[in-house]
Parts: C-alpha cells; structure tokens; sequence
C-alpha cells in the first residue's frame, strides 16, 4: 500500500488487535444510527491486550445532511460524535487509578473542518470545539492520547482531532503525509506576498512549510515513522512513554506545552522561550487589576 490516504479505518485494523474493535460503543456509550456524523468512526478495541478508545476519520463516506462533509472533513455532526466518545471514555474510567486509564487513539486523516453555512448557523465550531476541550479535558485526567497522522492533518480540524495529544506521529512524507495549518498558496493570497519568495523562506524556517518533516522539527510531531507496518508498536510504545510521564507527574512534558520545548530543542522555535518572557512581564505588569 502506498499511502492510507482515505483509509482511516483499514488504518484501525491496522494497529488494533485483530477483530477487537467494536464500532459506536464507548463505555456507556452505544451510536448505531450509521447516519450520524458518518465521517467520524469512533469505537473501543484492544490494544496489546489493553482497552482503548478508538477515533478515526472515514474519508470515504459523506454525511448527506451536510453537502460540504466529505472525504474526512469534520463538521458538526462529527465534532460532536467524537467528544462524546472521549468524555464516554473519561467516565467509564473514572473510577480506575492514573496509570490504568484507557489509551485513546486518534487517526489522523482530514483536509479540515466543514465551513457550510448550515454549519455555521447551528454550530459546527461549539462541535469541533467542545471534542477539543474533551480531549484537553481527558489528558489530563490521565488518559494517554496519542494521535497517529496516516494521512492529513490539515487546518482545524488537526486543532480539533491531534493537537491535543500527549504524543503525536507520522507516517513519513513517502507516504503523501500532509500536515499544515495553511497551504502557502493561501498564505500568499492572504498576506499579499509573493508565492515565490514564500516557497523560498519554506526552506529555512519550517513555521512556513508544509509536511512531517518540517512539524518534526517545530516539535508539532514527536516521531516520524517510516513504515506502514511500525505503527502498532510504536504507537504501544508512546502510549507506555506517556504513561510514565503522567505517573511521574511530569505534565508539562507532554501535549502541546511539551511540543512547545520539543520545538526549541529541535531549533524550529527559537523565539518561543522570548515571547513567553515578553507575555508573562505585560501580564504581570496589570495582573492586579483583574486578579482580586
């Protein structure tokens, strides 16, 4: 197989153990109404003989109540079937100890979010935001998250399903993996600036290309996996590394806070650790003025 682009659930058999995975339930949960939120593919399943929450995107499919929902875009219906399966997974586990805490995975493979005005008007971006906050929410609570980029990782949709993670991979760029929050394309249109220089300033500073390669080194993604076949056990892996951390209380190592230090080390955030200092001295300087 060349890529799995559009193969988010083949990518589930792929990592799971072999036929454990049960579709639409989660804890309590149980979805059988296949036409809600189709784009979305949420379930438990065992991994390495542990139970795991399992979300995916089904770019195969395409949600006939929302034209613009297809080909694993996440609208409403989605965003909103996916935060159920994570807070579904926070309270079946609530009463288990911080290193038994289920694993949730996240397979990564979306152009983006659903931008119709039906969306809009009955609130895709509550949806998308609240799956956001579950998973914020669930992380620290003490579940592992990790996300696996099989495909692409685009826009807000990556915001919504990935950036969350305690840990995130992908596949390598061989595999037509793509991650971006904005084609250059669109940069160009959008601050007036040539297409070309920009393509150009995209060979040094990575905060202006696309792909694996360049996330790696900002830290957006903390491995890059060059076969199809290493990622159950590596994914396994991350989980473990993970948990450690959380049982170490070591919290600001992981999820975006932790990519954020992963960034300077790797060389992609030089200025991060100057904004930082530069934000917490404005906030200081008028903190007494809303903190009473």
């Amino acid at each position: 197989m060349d890529n799995l682009i559009g193969q988010g659930r083949a990518a589930i058999g792929m990592i799971v153990d072999p036929d454990s995975f049960k579709e639409g339930v989660v804890g309590d949960l149980n979805i059988t109404d296949p036409e809600f939120g189709p784009g979305a593919v949420i379930g438990t399943a065992m991994l390495k003989g542990e139970t795991c929450t399992v979300i995916a995107n089904d770019a195969m499919t395409v949600n006939p109540k929302f034209p613009v929902v297809y080909a694993g875009i996440i609208g409403m219906e989605e965003g909103y079937k996916m935060a159920l399966a994570v807070y579904n997974s926070i309270k079946a586990d609530k009463d288990r100890p911080l290193g038994k805490k289920r694993p949730i995975l996240l397979i990564v493979d979306t152009p983006g979010n659903g931008p119709g005005k039906q969306e809009e008007i009955f609130g895709m971006n509550k949806a998308t935001g609240a799956y956001q906050l579950a998973l914020a929410e669930a992380r620290k609570e003490g579940h592992p998250i990790v996300a696996m980029v099989v495909g692409r990782a685009i826009s807000g949709a990556f915001l919504c399903h990935g950036l969350q993670a305690d840990h995130i991979l992908s596949l390598s760029a061989e595999f037509s993996t793509q991650i971006h929050v904005m084609p250059i394309t669109s940069i160009s249109r959008i601050t007036k600036l040539d297409i070309e220089w920009l393509q150009e300033l995209a060979k040094s500073n990575p905060v202006f290309a696309a792909g694996p390669n360049f996330f790696f080194k900002l830290g957006g993604v903390e491995e890059i996996i060059d076969s199809i076949e290493a990622m159950r056990d590596r994914i396994v892996a991350h989980v473990a590394q993970v948990r450690v951390l959380k049982l170490a209380g070591k919290n600001d190592e992981l999820g975006p806070w932790g990519r954020g230090t992963l960034g300077v080390e790797r060389g992609g955030r030089k200025t991060r650790a100057k904004v930082i200092e530069v934000m917490n001295e404005e906030f200081a300087a008028v903190a007494d003025r809303y903190l009473k």
